[in-house]
């Protein structure tokens, strides 16, 4: 796979600040979907740099729009810096404030309105922004009037290519993002110092995850002393070229699927 920062279709042909303003002013808006990808910059362990989640989201975008060319969707450029506190105290953590993240969010959303534009996806790469960003796609709605999604990459794809224990809780810095890094920019990545470690829940737990529907607070300090949950060791560059594949032609269909959606036509009529 061919990764460069500014290649394929989404940068060559859905890139929209590669427009002018005369050329945005003349866009077909009705139906088009405006995507912000939302990563950050954050420690991922020894091996892998704290671009990672940006650089996914970049890679997964490239790949999901080479799949759809012709759909009506425009990219902006990605916004690398997100709520990222719960990696403090690790070098090279960059972040920004809840409350600075919804106020760039919002900005940005209402220029996107004031563009014309009727449809926006908030496209998240980062697990820490999650809760906000759900929050802020209603904000978001109610303040422009615009259809507004969220959506986070869809892993369950590939749950064939690993183990049940790193579906569970590897969720940063393992074998799934070690491998997308791999594939996407192989010489950023140290396989080296590449560690395993897997937080030590009791046997008995039943309710309490790092993640879903019941989870307990923590920041990584709490649950890694590597800065990594998961098995970055068994991390490989074909894996990373399946795990894209399959995760963008998940995105892809996704995007299709927002482009077709109206709002207006959801609810009953009595």
């Amino acid at each position: 796979m061919l990764h460069g920062r500014y290649s394929g279709n989404a940068f060559e042909k859905k890139f929209l600040p590669r427009l002018s303003s005369r050329e945005i002013e003349q866009l077909d808006k009705e139906n088009a979907l405006v995507i912000l990808p939302i990563g950050a910059v954050e420690q991922h362990g020894p091996h892998l740099p704290v671009y990672t989640d940006t650089l996914i989201g970049e890679g997964l975008l490239t790949e999901a729009l080479n799949l759809i060319p012709d759909e009506n969707v425009w990219v902006l450029p990605s916004l690398p810096y997100g709520k990222s506190s719960e990696h403090l105290g690790m070098s090279g953590t960059m972040t920004l404030s809840a409350a600075t993240l919804q106020a760039v969010i919002s900005d940005i959303a209402k220029s996107v309105s004031e563009s014309g534009f009727k449809k926006l996806l908030l496209f998240n790469t980062h697990g820490g922004n999650h809760d906000l960003l759900n929050m802020m796609a209603r904000d978001v709605r109610m303040e422009t009037g615009m259809n507004v999604f969220r959506l986070n990459p869809d892993y369950s794809v590939i749950n064939s290519l690993i183990s049940e224990k790193e579906q569970k809780y590897g969720i940063h810095a393992g074998e799934v993002e070690t491998s997308m890094v791999l594939a996407l920019k192989e010489a950023w990545v140290n396989m080296e110092l590449s560690p395993t470690e897997f937080v030590q829940l009791p046997e008995d737990t039943q309710h309490l995850y790092l993640k879903g529907t019941s989870y307990f607070a923590w920041v990584m300090n709490d649950i890694s002393s590597t800065g990594v949950a998961g098995n970055a060791a068994m991390a490989t560059l074909e894996k990373g070229e399946q795990i894209i594949s399959l995760v963008s032609e998940s995105f892809a269909s996704a995007i299709k699927e927002m482009i077709r959606f109206n709002l207006d036509s959801v609810k009953s009529s009595m």
